[in-house]
C-alpha cells in the first residue's frame, strides 16, 4: 500500500491481499461452468470447493454447510428465515436481534415488522442477557441476531451466554460474524451457535462474496434466489467462482497470520489509546468491554464527526464515522445511540480501525493529525508526540 496516506477504514474494506490477486488472476482462465460435468467444469467446480474448505476450516464448520452468498447483507438477509428449525424441533416464527445489529439484520429478513423485537444493550456496548432472557420467554420460539463483535466499537458479544438462553428457550441463534472474522479465534461448535455470516472483503478478499455457515441439522432455510438449485438448492445462481476463489485465498492468507497480527493490531491499538487519552474529555466506547485488537471508536465532546472526518481526510489519514453501509452518509451511529445518552459524544464519534499494513508511524501521524482538531477544540494540552 502507498504509504502517502494513512488508512485507518479496515473495518469498512480491506486492500486486495496479493495471494488473493494472484488466485484470482489464475482463475480467470479456468472458465467452465462450476455446475457442468465436463473437464471444464469439474476445474471450476474443483477451484470453489478448495475455498469452501478453506471457508470451513475457519470457522470450524462441515465444509457441506457453507453456502456462498454475494456478501455478508445477503447471508444475514438468507439466515434471517421463518421456519428455520434444528431437526424435528419447533420452527422460530419471530425475530430478536441486538440494537446494534448491521442494517441488514435490523432490517429483519423475511421477518413481517410485526414480527421483530429490538433487544437493548448496555453501556458497555454488550447485549443485555437479563432482557433477552425476558424476551425470549415472551412467545412463541425465536430466531435470535446478536453480532459477535461489533464493528463500530469492536465490542466481542458474550456468544455463548447468547446461545445457551436462546437454545434454552427452544429458538435458534444466528452471529454476524463479518467484523469478526480474522481477527479474533471463534469456532461455530464453541459459540454453539446455528449459523453465521462471514464476507470476503473484510479479510483481504473481493468486494461481492461471503457465505451463510450453517450448524448440522439446520432445516427450513428458504431461497433468497431461485434457480438451478446452486449451493446445495441453497442458492440459486451460477457461482462467483472468481470472487469465491479470491475469498479463499484471501482468508487462508489471512488465517495463516493471525496470531502475529492479533497481537500487533492489539498493541499498535494501546498506543493510539495512550496517545488519544493524553487529552481531555476523549471518550473511547466500549473501553471496559473486550474488544477486537483492532478497533477504537472514539469521541470528545464540542467535535463534529464530519468536522473530524474532513480534517483528518486533509491530513491525509482515511477515517470513518461508523459502518460504511449508508452510501457515503455522516449521520448518528444507532450503535451508539443504543449505548449512551450523551448527544454531543455521538455526533463526534470516529472509528480508527486498524489492520496488518498499519505502522506505529500511522498511528503517530493519526495521533498528530487528532492533537490538530483537539487544539482547534481548545483541549490540547502541551505534549509532544515522544511522551505518548
Amino acid at each position: 500500500m502507498m504509504r502517502g496516506r494513512v488508512y485507518l477504514d479496515w473495518n469498512a474494506t480491506t486492500p486486495l491481499r496479493p495471494e488473493a490477486r494472484a488466485a484470482m488472476t489464475a482463475a480467470f482462465d479456468v472458465f467452465g461452468n462450476p455446475s457442468s460435468v465436463h473437464n471444464e467444469g469439474r476445474a471450476a467446480r474443483r477451484l470453489v470447493e478448495d475455498a469452501r474448505a478453506v471457508v470451513a476450516a475457519a470457522v470450524g464448520a462441515d465444509a457441506r454447510n457453507v453456502v456462498f452468498t454475494s456478501g455478508g447483507t445477503e447471508a444475514n438477509a438468507l439466515a434471517l428465515t421463518p421456519g428455520l428449525r434444528r431437526g424435528t424441533g419447533a420452527p422460530v416464527r419471530r425475530l430478536i436481534v441486538s440494537a446494534i445489529e448491521h442494517p441488514s439484520v435490523l432490517a429483519g429478513g423475511r421477518f413481517a415488522s410485526e414480527q421483530v423485537t429490538v433487544a437493548p444493550v448496555r453501556s458497555s456496548g454488550l447485549i443485555d442477557l437479563d432482557a433477552l432472557a425476558a424476551l425470549l420467554q415472551d412467545g412463541e420460539p425465536a430466531l435470535v441476531s446478536v453480532m459477535l463483535a461489533n464493528n463500530e466499537t469492536g465490542a466481542i458479544q458474550p456468544i455463548a451466554e447468547v446461545a445457551a438462553l436462546v437454545h434454552g428457550a427452544g429458538g435458534l441463534l444466528h452471529v454476524d460474524a463479518v467484523p469478526a472474522l480474522s481477527k479474533i479465534s471463534f469456532n461455530i461448535n464453541e459459540l454453539q451457535t446455528d449459523m453465521l455470516s462471514v464476507s470476503g472483503h473484510k479479510v483481504g478478499g473481493p468486494k461481492g462474496v461471503g457465505a451463510l455457515v450453517l450448524a448440522s441439522g439446520i432445516a427450513g432455510l428458504e431461497l433468497r434466489n431461485r434457480g438451478g438449485g446452486q449451493e446445495q438448492g441453497r442458492r440459486g445462481g451460477t457461482e462467483n467462482v472468481i470472487g469465491i476463489v479470491g475469498f479463499g485465498a484471501a482468508l487462508k492468507a489471512a488465517m495463516a497470520a493471525f496470531e502475529a497480527n492479533a497481537a500487533r493490531m492489539m498493541a499498535l491499538r494501546e498506543r493510539l489509546e495512550r496517545g488519544l487519552r493524553q487529552y481531555p474529555g476523549v471518550v473511547v466506547f466500549a473501553d471496559g468491554a473486550p474488544r477486537l485488537p483492532n478497533t477504537t471508536l472514539v469521541s470528545a465532546s464540542g467535535l463534529s464527526v464530519e468536522t473530524a472526518a474532513i480534517g483528518f481526510d486533509l491530513e491525509g489519514i482515511a477515517v470513518s464515522s461508523g459502518a460504511a453501509c449508508s452510501s457515503g452518509k455522516v449521520q448518528p451511529s444507532h450503535v451508539l445511540l443504543a449505548m449512551v445518552g450523551d448527544p454531543a459524544l455521538v455526533k463526534g464519534a470516529i472509528r480508527l480501525s486498524l489492520g496488518w499494513d498499519t505502522t506505529e508511524a500511522d498511528i503517530d501521524r493519526c495521533l498528530e493529525a487528532w492533537r490538530k482538531l483537539a487544539g482547534v477544540l481548545g483541549k490540547a494540552p502541551a505534549l509532544g508526540l515522544e511522551q505518548f
